[in-house]
């Protein structure tokens, strides 16, 4: 799947997603498809692409996302410092003295 318009770094990036997801077991296909995806929403947010979903530049990146909305290798989703930063943005009054189910009811409860 590597594309024509990917860089040099782009596509070293596809190839090192594609072997670590080989590594853990995923198949061929399949990791080929993550890396792809991986590296197109990369290059959108860096603005590298002709063109970008509104998701691909405005929702965090996937390095630092780190498989939060994957459910299958984190337990319990995102971590507290994710969770009260969230807070923050949002407003939730009382964040700094809750703790990491307090934070999730809190967000939970609150509409974006």
């Amino acid at each position: 799947m590597p594309q024509q318009a990917w860089s040099g770094k782009r596509e070293r990036q596809y190839e090192h997603i594609k072997e670590e997801q080989k590594k853990q077991g995923t198949p061929t296909r399949r990791a080929k498809q993550i890396a792809a995806a991986t590296v197109n929403k990369e290059s959108a947010r860096k603005g590298e692409a002709k063109t970008a979903s509104p998701s691909s530049t405005r929702d965090i990146s996937s390095g630092r996302r780190g498989g939060l909305r994957s459910g299958t290798n984190r337990p319990k989703g995102r971590t507290k410092e994710q969770l009260y930063n969230e807070a923050k943005r949002r407003g939730v009054k009382g964040r700094s003295r809750m703790n990491k189910t307090q934070l999730q009811r809190a967000l939970a409860g609150k509409s974006r």
